[in-house]
Parts: structure tokens; C-alpha cells; sequence
């Protein structure tokens, strides 16, 4: 079991669009194609609020699941005609990284 910590870089001034598209259409989209995300955050740095930041994570069992997940959701005429054109007039293209989170054995969210 593992987790993707993913950040992406919004542009300046449409962490709302972004907010609208990611939490109202994608991750309701993305769970009902057997997506677990277990977060989805604005970010901060030190304490004052970056409306350029979105964190989210999923948790996957296995590289097979995720490779099944990516291919239901990424794969599908939903996201490549409908939710994907729309992620990069609010995203940076270059602005995205994607860390794989192993919990050790004493991690509570194994």
C-alpha cells in the first residue's frame, strides 16, 4: 500500500475555477471510477495562505491498482474531452509534482 502526495501549481487568481472543477467535478468524477483520495488541501506557508498551492493524495493498494484507477479515470472520454481540456486554463503547466508515499511500520496510516 502506498500513497500519492500530488501539488500542483494554480495560476495566479484561479484557485476558485480550480477549486470548482478539481473538488466539484473531477474527485466526485475520480471516486466513482474507484479513486481513493484521501485529501485535498489549499496551501500555507508558514501560516499565511498561497492561493497559488492544491495538495491532494490517494491511496492505493498496489501499482496494479493504480495503473487500473489511472486508466478508468484518465483514460476516459469524461477526462480526456470534458475535464482534462479545462486543466490548463487554471494550472501551470509545469507546476505539478507527484511524491509516492511508503508509511513505515509504525505510521497510522498503514
Amino acid at each position: 500500500m502506498f500513497y500519492e502526495l500530488r501539488q500542483y501549481r494554480v495560476l495566479p487568481g484561479k484557485m476558485d475555477a480550480w477549486l470548482e472543477l478539481m473538488e466539484g467535478e473531477f474527485i466526485p468524477f475520480a471516486v466513482s471510477r474507484g479513486m481513493n483520495i484521501t485529501a485535498a488541501s489549499r496551501g500555507e506557508e508558514r501560516g499565511e495562505e498561497d492561493e497559488t498551492v492544491y495538495v491532494w493524495m490517494r491511496r492505493l493498494e498496489s501499482e496494479a491498482e493504480r495503473e487500473r484507477v489511472d486508466a478508468a479515470v484518465y483514460g476516459s472520454d469524461t477526462m480526456k474531452n470534458d475535464i482534462g481540456p479545462r486543466v490548463s486554463d487554471v494550472l501551470a503547466p509545469d507546476g505539478h509534482v507527484v511524491t509516492r508515499i511508503v508509511p513505515t511500520p509504525a505510521s497510522l496510516t498503514r
